[in-house]
């Protein structure tokens, strides 16, 4: 009888642990852009954040949502796609408020809908952001569609939905380097964008996911922890003046 019991014990702790981590999953990515969210809420002053960021978010969720159809993954992860871009817009939206707010004089709206590669992803007005993506998911579904029986082909966007994601540290450890210094980056941030990437390296592992997952997983951590030694290296180097990601 015992053993009954053990069995089934073991069978709870492990449902709870496992939807533990499934909602880690879908939420973890979001909680580090939480205060970013607030300190531009706050001070008005979204100059400190990089809309780059959210590019590169928008379009590798968007290649690991294509890459599902092909590789059915864990759900958790899919969601959590779908969640990082609901989030990414909301910090554009954000940043386009407080941008067109704070502008004294008025010039002249640079859209989507002009197609001027000088202005690329620095439009104002919010509803070009949108536009641009809804292109790019259309687009990307068609070829998919087209291409899901294609092993080689969907197994590239796999690899450069988590490539992309995992590369997201690259501009500000450069900036960083370039600079000497780490002043004006959010050292919390990058603490928790280690933690989560840690956590969400091994769940790779344990869960099986594709091999492009955990291999991409550990480049990004790389890269977080690289920067963290920046913040070692640096620390005593005066600030210059620069932007995250630039």
């Amino acid at each position: 009888m015992d053993w009954i019991i053990n069995d089934e014990l073991g069978l709870t702790v492990g449902h709870v642990v496992g939807y533990v981590s499934a909602a880690f999953m879908v939420v973890g990515g979001v909680l580090p852009y939480v205060p970013q969210y607030k300190q531009i809420k706050q001070t008005q002053d979204p100059e400190g954040f990089s809309l780059h960021v959210c590019l590169a978010l928008l379009i590798a969720n968007s290649l690991r949502i294509l890459f599902w159809f092909s590789s059915r993954f864990e759900i958790p992860l899919l969601v959590q796609s779908v969640v990082m871009n609901i989030t990414m817009f909301i910090m554009i939206h954000l940043c386009v408020t407080v941008r067109r707010n704070n502008a004294i004089m008025r010039t002249r709206e640079r859209v989507f809908s002009d197609f001027d590669t000088r202005y690329f992803w620095s439009w104002t007005d919010f509803q070009s952001y949108l536009d641009f993506m809804l292109v790019v998911w259309v687009v990307g579904a068609a070829v998919t569609y087209l291409m899901l029986s294609v092993t080689w082909f969907m197994e590239t966007i796999g690899f450069l939905a988590v490539f992309t994601e995992a590369m997201l540290g690259a501009p500000q450890f450069l900036r960083n380097h370039k600079n000497k210094s780490t002043h004006g980056m959010s050292i919390c941030m990058v603490i928790m964008w280690t933690a989560g990437d840690m956590f969400k390296t091994g769940y790779f592992i344990l869960r099986h996911a594709p091999t492009q997952f955990w291999i991409c997983g550990t480049l990004q951590v790389s890269l977080d922890l690289a920067i963290l030694l920046q913040v070692y290296i640096y620390r005593k180097n005066p600030p210059r003046s620069s932007h995250r990601g630039d």
